[in-house]
C-alpha cells in the first residue's frame, strides 16, 4: 500500500505535541476537552460566539464547574489556550473539534444550524492535512450527508487528503469520577484512516479509546446510551405511577429489586429527564427513522411518561394542599433545587422549571432555593432570584417539594421546619418523621 504523506506528517505532529487543535464551542464539552488536550501539551485554540466566553477563557477564568479556574489560568497563562469568537486562521489548525449544540425544535425535529454553521466557515478554509472531527450529537449519516460533501468541495478527498471522523461526547456535568480524561472515547471515521488518526489524537488525551468501523456507528453508539437511559427512566416514572395506585412505596420495591444480583439495573423515579442529552437524543435517532418509515415506539412513549412527571408533581402536590383544605391558588409553594440533577448549577430542559411554571399557572405564589443557581430565566424571558434556604421560609411555606435532591441540603433542618414536604427524589429516606408529613412521588 502507498505511503499516505498527508497521514504520515499528521501523524508525526500528533506524537510530537506539535499539532494545533481547533476546538469549536467552549461548553461543557469543548472546555473540558481544551483543557485536557493542552495539559497534554498541545497549543489550543477555541472558538466561540459568545464574546462573554471569549473574554473569560483570556482571562483564565472558569465558568463550567468542571474546571477550575486554577486548573485554567496556568494553561492560558502559558500560551496553551487561547480563544477567539471568528472563524479567522482555521487553515493553520491540524486538527478541528466541533463541539456545538445541537437542540431540537420545537416540533421534535433535529437542529444542526450550529454544526452547519461551523461548517460554513471551516471548509472554505480546509487544507491537505487537516483531521476534522464531530462531536455534537446528532442522527446516525450526520458526518457523511452533511460535513463530508461539504468538506470535499473544494476537490480535497476525506481519507486521502483530509481526514474525518465522528466521536460522541460523553460529559456528565458534576461528576466527581468520570470526567473527560477517563471516560471511554469512542471514535469512528469515514476511511479506516480517519479513524486511526482520529483515534491517536484523542489518545493523547484521553486514557481509552475505542474505535469503531464507521462514523455512523459512532453516532449511533451515544443515541444508544442515551435512549437506554431515557426508555428505562419512563419505564421506572411508569411504575412509580403504578405503584401509586396499588398503594405501594415505589422506593422499597425499587430497592427490593436491586437485591437481585443479576439481571436487574437500579433505575428512579423522578420529577422528569433533564440535560441537553436525554430529554432530547432519542428524538434524534426518531427523526431519523420515520424518514425510513420506521416508528420508534419505545422511544414515543419514554418521552410521553417523561414528559409528563412535571404534571405530576403538580397533581400531587394539589392533592396534599386538597388534604389540608388548602388550594393550589394562593398557597405558598417553595421549590427546592432548580437544576436537572444534584450537586450541579446546569438548569438545561430542567423539570423543575416546569414543575414551576405548572404550579405558577394554577396561581400558587413559588419561591425557590438553589445552592448552585440562585436565579432562573422565565418562558417570558423574566429573571427570578432565589430564596434563602432558612427555617423562617421553610415555615412560612405551605409545601416544600423537593425537586432536585443536592447533597449539601440539611435534610434534618428542612424536614424538622416544613409544615409538609413532596418528596420527589426520595431525599428524606433517612430523616425520621411523623407519619403524613412527607409525602414521596
Amino acid at each position: 500500500m502507498a505511503v499516505n504523506p498527508h497521514l504520515v506528517e499528521l501523524e508525526r505532529r500528533i506524537k510530537n505535541r506539535n499539532a494545533r487543535i481547533g476546538i469549536v464551542g467552549l461548553g461543557y464539552v469543548g472546555l473540558p476537552l481544551a483543557v485536557e488536550f493542552a495539559q497534554a501539551g498541545f497549543k489550543v485554540v477555541g472558538i466561540d460566539l459568545d464574546e462573554r466566553k471569549i473574554h473569560s477563557v483570556n482571562l483564565g477564568t472558569s465558568y463550567i464547574e468542571d474546571v477550575s479556574t486554577a486548573t485554567l489560568k496556568p494553561l492560558v497563562r502559558d500560551g496553551l489556550i487561547r480563544a477567539q469568537s471568528g472563524y479567522k486562521g482555521c487553515a493553520k489548525l491540524d486538527a478541528i473539534i466541533i463541539a456545538v449544540p445541537t437542540p431540537l425544535r420545537k416540533t421534535k425535529d433535529p437542529d444542526i444550524s450550529y454544526i452547519v454553521g461551523s461548517l460554513n466557515e471551516i471548509a472554505p478554509q480546509v487544507r491537505a492535512g487537516q483531521l476534522i472531527i464531530l462531536e455534537s450529537t446528532t442522527y446516525p449519516g450526520t458526518t457523511e450527508e452533511i460535513l463530508r460533501p461539504a468538506l470535499e468541495a473544494g476537490g480535497l478527498t476525506v481519507g486521502r487528503e483530509i481526514f474525518l471522523a465522528f466521536s460522541p461526547e460523553r460529559v456528565d456535568p458534576g461528576n466527581k469520577v468520570y470526567q473527560t480524561k477517563n471516560t471511554p472515547k469512542v471514535v469512528g471515521g469515514s476511511t479506516p484512516s480517519c479513524t486511526k488518526v482520529a483515534s491517536l489524537l484523542y489518545a493523547q488525551a484521553v486514557e481509552q479509546v475505542h474505535p469503531v468501523t464507521s462514523t455512523q456507528s459512532a453516532e449511533m453508539i451515544k443515541l444508544l446510551e442515551n435512549t437506554f437511559r431515557a426508555v428505562n427512566i419512563g419505564l421506572v416514572n411508569e411504575i412509580a405511577l403504578m405503584c401509586e395506585k396499588l398503594g405501594l412505596d415505589v422506593w422499597e420495591v425499587i430497592d427490593g429489586a436491586a437485591t437481585k444480583p443479576f439481571g436487574f439495573m437500579r433505575f428512579y423515579p423522578g420529577p422528569g429527564i433533564g440535560g441537553h442529552c436525554i430529554p432530547l437524543d432519542p428524538h434524534y435517532l426518531a427523526w431519523k427513522l420515520k424518514t425510513l418509515n420506521y416508528s420508534a415506539r419505545f422511544i414515543d412513549l419514554a418521552s410521553e411518561v417523561n414528559g409528563h412527571m412535571p404534571e405530576v408533581v403538580v397533581r400531587r402536590a394539589g392533592a396534599i394542599l386538597n388534604d389540608a383544605k388548602k388550594s393550589v391558588r394562593g398557597s405558598k409553594i417553595f421549590v427546592l433545587g432548580v437544576a436537572y440533577k444534584k450537586d450541579t448549577g446546569d438548569t438545561r430542559e430542567s423539570p423543575a422549571l416546569d414543575v414551576i411554571r405548572l404550579l405558577q399557572e394554577h396561581g400558587a405564589r413559588v419561591s425557590f432555593h438553589d445552592p448552585y443557581s440562585n436565579a432562573i430565566r422565565g418562558e417570558d424571558g423574566r429573571v427570578e432570584k432565589g430564596a434563602a434556604l432558612t427555617e423562617r421560609n421553610l415555615k412560612a411555606a405551605d409545601l416544600v417539594v423537593i425537586v432536585t435532591d443536592h447533597a449539601v441540603f440539611d435534610y434534618g433542618m428542612i424536614v424538622k421546619n416544613a409544615r409538609r414536604i413532596l418528596d420527589t427524589r426520595n431525599a428524606t429516606r433517612d430523616i425520621k418523621v411523623g407519619r403524613g408529613k412527607v409525602v414521596k412521588l
